[in-house]
């Protein structure tokens, strides 16, 4: 029997500075296929080159990962500063209407990251460029120096709401997390719930009131070694439990709020 198929919204990039590719991080690969027990399918994420209905009948669900590319702000209604950093263009105009099309339809996605905004944006809702320049807000910024064990290190806890989704599935109240964020959520959009924060009061954990499927997406990186870590591995568990279901039409996976 066929692994169900994830498709996983990766970024344009410019090797070298010059030759363009479209790519991935292979953590993500590895979590998907590792963890959740799926086949990991990159996907190149431009309207030229694929349309939503495809990658709606070709993939059973869909990771929506993180980047350096941001949300561009005029898809919330925003003018552009150089606070908001680098774009993607292409690739939000086919994760934005993916989130809306997999809410609608019960299709699973997890959104990480930079997946995690483009759920809010998604659904109406708002970004701050630079969390680090709110009063009282910690940096959450990837360190600039370091390895990459040293970069994914676990720095600050999040704080599920008591008996919420998250908290359910993580049979914890209070987790560890990595963080290599800039922006952050100003504005929720319409049914996304915010069910952890970090201790600066940033939110970290979302998920889609009443959707039919598995929308849960967090702010942090639970990529990083997915199968050993104690808080990514029921997460990505879940989102493969949640894509065999929705591959085989069984009722879709979810927890009730």
């Amino acid at each position: 029997m066929r692994r169900p198929v994830v498709g996983i919204i990766g970024n344009s990039y410019l090797i070298n500075d010059q030759y363009p590719a479209h790519a991935g991080g292979t953590m993500n690969s590895e979590a998907i296929a590792e963890v959740s027990g799926c086949l990991p399918l990159l996907v190149p994420s431009d309207p030229r080159l694929v349309s939503v209905a495809e990658l709606l009948e070709v993939c059973d669900g869909f990771l929506l990962t993180g980047g350096r590319p941001n949300v561009h702000p005029e898809e919330y209604g925003e003018a552009e500063t150089p606070a908001h950093g680098a774009f993607d263009r292409a690739r939000d105009a086919i994760a934005l209407p993916l989130v809306r099309a997999c809410v609608a339809n019960g299709q699973p996605f997890l959104g990480v990251c930079r997946g995690f905004q483009e759920v809010n944006v998604a659904m109406g809702g708002t970004l701050h460029p630079e969390i680090r320049d709110i009063p009282g807000r910690m940096n959450h910024r990837m360190p600039p120096d370091g390895t990459l064990e040293e970069k994914f290190a676990l720095r600050h806890k999040v704080r599920f709401r008591d008996g919420g989704m998250f908290h359910r599935l993580m049979g914890a109240r209070e987790v560890l997390t990595n963080t290599l964020h800039g922006q952050g959520i100003k504005a929720p959009g319409q049914r996304i719930v915010i069910d952890g924060h970090a201790p600066d009061g940033t939110p970290e954990a979302i998920y889609v009131a009443d959707a039919p499927g598995f929308t849960l997406s967090v702010q942090w990186h639970p990529e990083w070694q997915a199968g050993q870590d104690p808080v990514s591995r029921p997460l990505f568990e879940a989102f493969g439990a949640a894509v065999r279901a929705w591959a085989t039409g069984r009722k879709p996976w979810a927890l009730s709020a």
